[in-house]
C-alpha cells in the first residue's frame, strides 16, 4: 500500500471547497453548508487520489461510482462538479437551488452532469450504492477475462448520521456485507449533529459494531478535519479488502473553520455573512470576493481530469483488444453498454388463444420471464423472501451469490434480496444506474408500499426498475385485509412516469412486459393475480400495449364498461348477461393507465367514447377511476378474508352482481336524459 504524498495544493483545495460551499448556500439563503464543510478533506483526498473518472466523458462505463447518500451535501457535490470542469457552469453554482437554474437543490442524474442517481430521502444513496457495487460484480463476473479486466470500478459513498438511522441504508448493508461487495466503500460522516441537534437525543448506537455484525470491514479515521494521510491511509486500505464491503468511520467537526463549527447551528441554515468572512481570512482566501477558486485548485483538478481521460484512453485500448480475442463478449458487452436490446427479441414473447387454459398472471409472467432469459441475459431479477410465490426465478438459473459461499456465483442473475422490500427498490436503482442491466425485483404488490420512497425516485430518476408485483387484491383470499392491496394502485397510478400494469389475461402480461423493456426511462409495476384469469377472445399483445382497448365491441351501446386486471373477465360475464336482456353493453380493458394516456385523442375517445354511460370495476378503490368512467364499482374499504370467490361475492364483484349494476347505471342515465358526453372530452384544457 502506498503512502500519501502531500502535494502545496492540498490545503489550499481544501479550504477553496469549504468555502463555495458556504457561498453556494449563503447565494440561494437556503441549504446544509455544515456537511460539506466538514466532508471537504475526504472528498479531495477521494477525488485526488483515487476517483478513477472523466469529466470530458461522465459516461465512460468503467468510472468510479461517487453517491452522496446524504442529500445533506449536496453543495458539496456541486462544488467538486465544477471544479473538475463538468457541464455545470459557475453560473449555474451561484443560483444554486434558484428556480432559474437548472441545477437542482438535491443532486438529480440527468439534470446535471456527473450525477450518478437521485438520492434526495436519507439512506436512499446507501441502497443506490449497493446497487451500483452489484452491478459491477455481477458484470465483471460476466465479461472480464483473464488480462482484460474491463470491469473492475470502486463505489463510493458518502454516508451520514441520519443516512444510517433509516432503515431502507439497514436493510442495504446487511445484504450488502452478505453479498461480500468488496468493490463498496462508504465513508461515514461521524458528526454527531441531525436535524434536531446533537445525535445524543436519538441515535447512540455504536455504528461501527453493527456494520462488523453486518459482515463489514471497519476503519476508523479519528481526525477527518485535517488527518491526510490517516484519511488517505483508510481508503487504500479499504480498497484492499476484496471480500468485505467496508465501512470508514470518519470523525469530523461540522461546519469546520466557521464560528459555529461542531453545533446544530451550522447543519441547515447559510452562514452569516461575517461568518464567511472570517472563515476566509482562517483559510488564507480573499474575504471579499465569493465564489473565489484559486489558480491552484483549478490546476489541481485539471490534473484529475487528465488522469481520468489518460485511464479511459487505456480502457478503450483494452476494449479494443478484448473485441478482437473475444468478439462474442465484445459485441454483447457493447451492445448493453448502449442500451439497445437485440434485434427481435420481442418474438419471444407468449401469445395466446382463448382457447388456452387459465392461469394467474403471475405463472404468465413466469412463462414470459422464462422465454425472455435465453435472449435478455440482461435481466438480473429477484425477489423479498417471496420467490416461490413471485414466481420470478427462472429454472435453470443461478443466483447472484459470492462465490464461496458455495450458493452459486457473480455471474448468476438471481438475487436473493431477502425480507428487505425497501433496500432491494433502492438497490435496484442502482443496478440500473450502473448501466448494462435492466433488474427486475418481486414481491406481494401491498408490500411494494414499503417500498415506496424507492419506487417514487425510480420514477423521478427515470430508472427502467421492473417490480413483479403478485397477490394483486382481494383475490388472494383467505390472507385477508393485511395483505390486500385497496389503496396502493391510486397510489401508483398517480405518481408521475410510473407506468402501472394491471393485465386481465396472457397477452396482456406480454404486452406489459414489451412495454416495460422497451421504456428505457420508465419505471414498471405489473400487479399480478393469485387467481387463475382465462384468457379473452379479443385481447392480443398489439391492442393491450396501447395501455386500453375495446375488448367486447357493440354498435350503438347503451352501456360501456371499462376495468382491469382481474375483473375484466367478470365485466365480459355482466356484459354478456346484459346483452341477453337486450342491454347493449361494451367493455374496455384498461391494463395502463399512464401507456393509455399517451395514445393519440382519436384513439382514446374511440375506446371510451361518448353516447352512453360508462361504468368502472375494479376489486380495488374507486379513486382515480372518474378520469375514465361516469360511475364507478369497488371497495368501499378494506378487503375480507376468505376463500377468493367468496371475498368476491361479499363485495358483489361477480357478473351476476355487476350486470344488475350496470342496468341501473342504463336507467339512471336514461331518465336523466340528454347526450353522454365521454369523461375523456375535456371543456378546456388548463
Amino acid at each position: 500500500m502506498s503512502s500519501f504524498t502531500p502535494a502545496q495544493s492540498d490545503d489550499v483545495s481544501v479550504a477553496t471547497i469549504r468555502a463555495l460551499a458556504a457561498d453556494v448556500v449563503t447565494k440561494a439563503n437556503s441549504g446544509h453548508p455544515g456537511a460539506p464543510m466538514g466532508l471537504a478533506p475526504v472528498a479531495h483526498v477521494l477525488y485526488s487520489r483515487f476517483m478513477n473518472i472523466n469529466p470530458k466523458n461522465s459516461k465512460w462505463f468503467n468510472r468510479d461510482r461517487f453517491v452522496l447518500s446524504n442529500g445533506h451535501a449536496c453543495a458539496l457535490q456541486y462544488v467538486l462538479l465544477h471544479l473538475l470542469g463538468y457541464k455545470l457552469s459557475m453560473d449555474d453554482l451561484k443560483a444554486f437551488r434558484q428556480l432559474d437554474s437548472l441545477t437542482p437543490g438535491h443532486p438529480e442524474a440527468g439534470h446535471t452532469d456527473g450525477i450518478e442517481v437521485t438520492t434526495g430521502p436519507l439512506g436512499q444513496g446507501f441502497g443506490n450504492g449497493v446497487g451500483l457495487a452489484i452491478a459491477q460484480a455481477h458484470l465483471g463476473a460476466v465479461f472480464n477475462k483473464p488480462g482484460f479486466e474491463l470491469i473492475n470500478n470502486f463505489t463510493y459513498v458518502f454516508s451520514g448520521d441520519g443516512c444510517l438511522m433509516e432503515g431502507v441504508a439497514s436493510e442495504a448493508a446487511s445484504l450488502a456485507g452478505h453479498l461480500q461487495l468488496g468493490n463498496l466503500i462508504v465513508i461515514y460522516d461521524d458528526n454527531h449533529i441531525s436535524i434536531d441537534g446533537d445525535t445524543a437525543v436519538a441515535f447512540t448506537e455504536n455504528v461501527g459494531q453493527r456494520f462488523l455484525s453486518y459482515g463489514w470491514q471497519v476503519l476508523h479515521v479519528d481526525n477527518g478535519d485535517s488527518d491526510f494521510p490517516a484519511i488517505y491511509n483508510a481508503i487504500a486500505e479499504a480498497k484492499l479488502e476484496k471480500s468485505k464491503p467496508t465501512l470508514i468511520c470518519l470523525k469530523t467537526t461540522i461546519g469546520f473553520g466557521s464560528k459555529q463549527q461542531g453545533t446544530h447551528g451550522v447543519h441547515g441554515s447559510p452562514l452569516k455573512v461575517d461568518d464567511i468572512q472570517a472563515l476566509k481570512t482562517k483559510f488564507g482566501l480573499p474575504a471579499d470576493k465569493s465564489f473565489f477558486v484559486p489558480p491552484a485548485t483549478y490546476d489541481a483538478y485539471a490534473d484529475i481530469g487528465k488522469r481520468g481521460a489518460s485511464l479511459e484512453a487505456q480502457w478503450n485500448s483494452l476494449l479494443g483488444q478484448y473485441g478482437q480475442k473475444y468478439p462474442k463478449e465484445h459485441g454483447e458487452l457493447t451492445r448493453r453498454i448502449s442500451g439497445e436490446l437485440p434485434t427481435n427479441w420481442e418474438q419471444c414473447l407468449p401469445v395466446y388463444k382463448s382457447t388456452d387454459a387459465a392461469q394467474a398472471s403471475r405463472k404468465l409472467s413466469e412463462i414470459v420471464l422464462t422465454a425472455l432469459a435465453p435472449v435478455l441475459p440482461e435481466l438480473l431479477g429477484g425477489s423479498a423472501d417471496l420467490t416461490g410465490s413471485n414466481l420470478t426465478k427462472v429454472k435453470g438459473s443461478v443466483d447472484f451469490q459470492p462465490p464461496s459461499t458455495g450458493l452459486g456465483n457473480y455471474a448468476g442473475t438471481y438475487i436473493r434480496y431477502g425480507v428487505r422490500e425497501h433496500g432491494m427498490g433502492a438497490i435496484a436503482n442502482g443496478i440500473h444506474a450502473y448501466g448494462g442491466i435492466i433488474p427486475y425485483v418481486a414481491t406481494f404488490l401491498n408490500f411494494v408500499s414499503y417500498a415506496a420512497g424507492a419506487v417514487r425516485l425510480s420514477a423521478l430518476s427515470g430508472h427502467q426498475v421492473i417490480w413483479v408485483a403478485t397477490h394483486d387484491s382481494i383475490g388472494l383470499g383467505e390472507d385477508g385485509p393485511t395483505h390486500q392491496p385497496i389503496e396502493t394502485a391510486i397510489h401508483f397510478r398517480s405518481t408521475p412516469n410510473l407506468a402501472f400494469w394491471r393485465p386481465a389475461d396472457g397477452n396482456e402480461t406480454s404486452a406489459a412486459y414489451l412495454v416495460a423493456l422497451k421504456s428505457k426511462k420508465t419505471p414498471s409495476i405489473l400487479s399480478l393475480s393469485r387467481q387463475n384469469l382465462p384468457n379473452l377472445e379479443a385481447s392480443s399483445i398489439e391492442k393491450a400495449a396501447k395501455g386500453g382497448y375495446v375488448v367486447h365491441e357493440v354498435e350503438s351501446e347503451d352501456l360501456t364498461i371499462v376495468s382491469a386486471g382481474s375483473e375484466v373477465s367478470i365485466a365480459l360475464e355482466a356484459a354478456a348477461k346484459l346483452n341477453a336482456e337486450g342491454v347493449k353493453t361494451r367493455v374496455v380493458s384498461l391494463p395502463c393507465w399512464l401507456v393509455f394516456d399517451k395514445q393519440p385523442e382519436e384513439y382514446r375517445l374511440s375506446v371510451l367514447r361518448s353516447g352512453a354511460p360508462i361504468l368502472s370495476l375494479e376489486a380495488l378503490s374507486t379513486a382515480g377511476w372518474s378520469k375514465y368512467s361516469h360511475e364507478q364499482y369497488g371497495l368501499p374499504a378494506w378487503g375480507a378474508s376468505g376463500p377468493y370467490q367468496k371475498v368476491y361475492e361479499k363485495f358483489g364483484i361477480t357478473g351476476s352482481n355487476i350486470a344488475v349494476v350496470g342496468k341501473k347505471v342504463v336507467d339512471f342515465y336514461k331518465q336523466k336524459g340528454g347526450p353522454v358526453v365521454s369523461p375523456l372530452v375535456k371543456a378546456f384544457t388548463l
